[in-house]
C-alpha cells in the first residue's frame, strides 16, 4: 500500500477531471451538430430520410450506453482495425448525446404552435424559410434550458468510459483506490469533484429556464 496525502489525491483527481471535461465538451459539440441534423431528418416529410433517422434514434435509446461503448471499442477489431479508448469513448458518447439532443430539439420544434408556420406560409415563405425564421427561433428559446441541463448527464455518463480503459475522473479514482486501499476517501473526493463540475451547469439551466420562460 502506498501512502498519499489528501492534497495529492485531490490533485490527481483534478488532473483526471481534465479528461472528463474534454470528453464532455467533445461529445456535446459533436453530438449537438449530429443531433441537429438528426432532428431535421425526423421532422422531414420524406420517408426515405425520416425513417432511417428514427430507426437510429430508437436503437440508441433502446440499448444501454455501456453496450454501445463495447460495440464501438471492440467492433472494429472484427475487421482488423484498432481504435483508441479516447476515440471509442468520444464516438459512443457523441452518438448517444446526438440522439437525446435530437429528440429534445424535435420536441421543442413540435411545441411551437402550428399556426406560426401556417402564417409564415401565408406570407409566401418557403417551408425552409418558415422553419429558419419563424419556428426555430421560438424552439431554441424553449430548448436551451433542457439542453444546458443535459450537459450534466453527459458529464456523469463519462464515468462509464473507464470500462474501455479511458482514464478520466472515475478511472483515476479507481486506480487511486486500489493503490491507497482507502476507497471511502477517494470516492468521496471523486463525488465532490463531480458535484463541482455538474452543479454550476444545473444553476445555468435553472436560470435559463426562468429567463427564457416560453409562457411569458
Amino acid at each position: 500500500m502506498m501512502t498519499f496525502t489528501l492534497s495529492q489525491i485531490l490533485w490527481a483527481l483534478i488532473l483526471g477531471a481534465r479528461w472528463t471535461v474534454a470528453l464532455s465538451l467533445a461529445a456535446f459539440v459533436l453530438g449537438g451538430l449530429l443531433g441537429f441534423a438528426l432532428m431535421l431528418c425526423t421532422i422531414s416529410k420524406r420517408t426515405i430520410v425520416r425513417v432511417p433517422a428514427l430507426s437510429f434514434i430508437w436503437f440508441i435509446q433502446g440499448t444501454p450506453l455501456l453496450m454501445q461503448l463495447f460495440l464501438v471499442f471492440f467492433g472494429p477489431a472484427l475487421f482488423g482495425w484498432s481504435i483508441s479508448a479516447w476515440a471509442a469513448a468520444c464516438t459512443a458518447l457523441t452518438l448517444w448525446s446526438a440522439v437525446y439532443l435530437a429528440e429534445m430539439w424535435r420536441g421543442a420544434v413540435r411545441a411551437v404552435p402550428p399556426g406560426q408556420a401556417e402564417a409564415a406560409l401565408c406570407l409566401a415563405m418557403l417551408p425552409r424559410q418558415s422553419l429558419r425564421h419563424v419556428v426555430l427561433p421560438q424552439a431554441i428559446r424553449m430548448a436551451l434550458p433542457p439542453t444546458a441541463g443535459f450537459m450534466v448527464q453527459i458529464v456523469k455518463s463519462t464515468s462509464l468510459t473507464s470500462i474501455v480503459g479511458f482514464t478520466e475522473l472515475m478511472k483515476t479514482g479507481t486506480v487511486l483506490s486500489n493503490v491507497t486501499l482507502d476507497p471511502f476517501v477517494v470516492y468521496g473526493l471523486v463525488s465532490i469533484v463531480y458535484f463541482c463540475l455538474c452543479y454550476p451547469l444545473s444553476l445555468v439551466s435553472r436560470r435559463m429556464e426562468v429567463r427564457l420562460d416560453a409562457t411569458r
